[in-house]
């Protein structure tokens, strides 16, 4: 039975590497197609570089970059809107568009509350990414964005209330920590095989340990810190209309 090919959503490059890094890499090793799909940033910036560099460690393909600018760095897609002001239809319609291309069973994005630290690239991300993965099956929308492609089925990447105490450790005094009822998630997934890998693609991105971000603080955890934190990962599976469940999915 084939793991199914999976294409990860996210607002930031990094993000990719702390939500779903081991996910990812468990699929490559598995034979899956996977790629990444990173909706901030320009295609030339030094962010990019190291992104491709973490996609590389993971198996995931080169970057598919949508563009926009960061809402907290506005020069990071010089000539571009910030995510969070761009059409909403505009941005659907480019996200489909890497959909009907790759043609993944399973997407895997933020959830509802943008992660731990609820940021609004990050909660915009979700709402793309799920209008998109609907839109993307419909023949008559955006016909000019490839042949109607429908995924699967939706991982929202999630972190349950139980978890959060740890993570409180590496999150600090972060000002939101969103969490969800440890009874919401539906795929809990044991990345130790693949952590040092998930580990390798978070230090890519250089410029964010370098000015002390969550990849910075990752940096100066001992090995055993790393494994009690960062070894699983966690998902809310969303089914999508008119569409049969995969026969595999994140944890099998």
């Amino acid at each position: 039975m084939s793991v199914p090919s999976l294409l990860a959503v996210f607002a930031h490059p990094d993000d990719e590497s702390l939500s779903a890094g081991g996910v990812l890499a468990r699929h490559a090793d598995a034979g899956a197609r996977t790629a990444v799909v990173t909706a901030t940033w320009a295609e030339d910036s030094p962010r990019a570089a190291e992104l491709a560099q973490a996609l590389r460690t993971l198996g995931a393909g080169a970057p598919r970059m949508l563009g926009y600018a960061d809402a907290r760095v506005p020069g990071s897609a010089p000539g571009m809107p910030r995510f969070c002001d761009a059409p909403l239809d505009e941005a659907v319609r480019k996200l489909v568009a890497r959909i009907r291309d790759f043609r993944p069973e399973i997407i895997v994005t933020h959830d509802a509350y943008g992660g731990l630290t609820g940021h609004p690239d990050h909660v915009h991300t979700h709402r793309v990414a799920v209008l998109a993965a609907r839109a993307a099956g419909l023949e008559r929308f955006a016909p000019d964005s490839g042949a109607p492609w429908q995924p699967r089925a939706l991982y929202l990447a999630t972190h349950p209330h139980s978890a959060v105490a740890a993570l409180s450790e590496v999150i600090g005094a972060r000002k939101a920590r969103f969490s969800v009822p440890d009874e919401h998630v539906t795929a809990t997934v044991d990345v130790r095989p693949w952590l040092d890998r998930k580990i390798a693609a978070v230090l890519a991105h250089r410029s964010e340990v370098e000015r002390g971000a969550l990849p910075g603080v990752i940096a100066q955890l001992t090995p055993e810190a790393r494994e009690r934190l960062f070894a699983t990962e966690w998902f809310i599976r969303r089914d999508l209309v008119g569409a049969a469940p995969p026969q595999r999915d994140l944890t099998t």
